[in-house]
C-alpha cells in the first residue's frame, strides 16, 4: 500500500507544481521540455539493457514511442494550462476521468465486456468535467472554459490507451525503461522544435527559474510513474488500483487546491467532483 500512496501522492503534487509555476511566473514550455530531459536521463540511468542508439529505430515499439512522446509534451502543456487557468480539482478530474477512453477501446478493440453499470460510469465521468469546470452556480458552462479540460480528457486518454497498446503488443518487461527512456527522448525532441520556433518568432526568453523549475517537475514526473509501476508489482488487482490511485488524486489535489491556493468550489464543483468519484468507481468494478 506505501507505493499506492506515494503514486497518489506524487501524482498530486504534479498538478501543484503546474499551479506554482503560474504563481512563479514560469514559462511552462521551457520548464516541460527540461522536465523530460531530467526523465529521460533517469529513465537511461534506471535501465540495465544495453542496447546501441542505432538498434532503438528497428524495435517494434520504436513507433509508437516516437508519437506517444509527441502527445506528452502535448498533453503535458495542455495539463499545466488547464490547472493554471480551471484549477487542480478541474485539471485532476479531466486527467483522470480520461480513463474511460482506454476503456471504451477495450470494449470495440479487446471484445470487452460492457454492461449498464459501465456505461453509467462512463457518462457520469463526462457529465463530471462538464459541472467541475463551472465558474457559477447559475447559467450554462462557458465554451471557452471547457476547451482545456475536454483537451486533457481526450488527450490523457489517448495517452492511456497507446500506451496500453503498444506496451501490450510490443514491448517485452525487460525493455519497459528503454521504452519509457524513448518517449521521454522525444517528448524533449518535440519540445524543443517548438522552443526553437519561439526563437524564430522571437518569443523566446530564457530565464534560469525555468531550468530550475523543469528540473523539480522532472523529479516528480518520473517518481509518479515509478511509483505507480512498483503498485502494479504488488498483489492489488490493477481494476481496484486505478481505482483507488484515481480517486484518491482526484480528492487530493482538490484539496491541496483549496487548502494551498484558496480556490473557491460552488455546488456544481462539488457536485462533479462526487460523479467524479462515482464514476471512476462504478467504472473500475463494473
Amino acid at each position: 500500500m506505501i507505493y499506492i500512496a506515494l503514486s497518489i501522492f506524487v501524482a498530486s503534487l504534479l498538478f501543484v507544481v503546474f499551479k506554482l509555476f503560474d504563481v512563479f511566473k514560469i514559462d511552462t514550455l521551457q520548464a516541460i521540455v527540461v522536465n523530460y530531459v531530467f526523465a529521460f536521463l533517469v529513465a537511461v540511468f534506471v535501465s540495465d539493457i544495453h542496447i546501441s542508439l542505432q538498434e532503438i529505430p528497428s524495435q517494434p515499439w520504436f513507433l509508437g514511442g516516437v508519437f506517444l512522446g509527441f502527445l506528452f509534451i502535448t498533453v503535458f502543456q495542455v495539463m499545466a494550462i488547464t490547472a493554471q487557468k480551471n484549477g487542480l480539482s478541474v485539471a485532476s478530474i479531466a486527467g483522470k476521468m480520461s480513463v474511460v477512453i482506454p476503456i471504451i477501446f477495450g470494449i470495440f478493440w479487446y471484445k470487452e465486456s460492457v454492461g449498464v453499470i459501465k456505461i453509467i460510469g462512463i457518462l457520469l465521468a463526462v457529465i463530471a468535467v462538464y459541472l467541475a469546470s463551472a465558474k457559477n452556480d447559475t447559467g450554462s458552462v462557458k465554451t471557452s472554459s471547457l476547451v482545456y479540460p475536454i483537451l486533457l480528457f481526450f488527450g490523457s486518454g489517448t495517452i492511456d490507451t497507446t500506451l496500453k497498446f503498444v506496451e501490450k503488443k510490443y514491448v517485452p518487461e525487460s525493455n519497459v525503461p528503454l521504452f519509457l527512456a524513448t518517449i521521454f527522448g522525444f517528448a524533449f525532441v518535440f519540445g524543443f522544435l517548438f522552443l526553437m520556433y519561439q526563437v524564430v518568432i522571437g518569443k523566446f526568453k530564457f530565464q534560469l527559474k525555468n531550468l530550475v523549475a523543469g528540473f523539480f517537475l522532472g523529479i516528480v514526473n518520473y517518481y509518479s510513474m515509478e511509483f505507480l509501476l512498483k503498485a502494479f508489482k504488488t498483489d492489488i488487482e490493477s481494476s481496484t488500483l486505478f481505482t483507488i490511485n484515481n480517486v484518491g488524486v482526484v480528492i487530493l489535489t482538490t484539496v491541496f487546491g483549496v487548502l494551498l491556493f484558496k480556490e473557491k468550489l460552488i455546488a456544481k464543483n462539488w457536485i462533479g467532483i462526487a460523479m467524479a468519484i462515482v464514476g471512476i468507481l462504478l467504472v473500475s468494478f463494473s
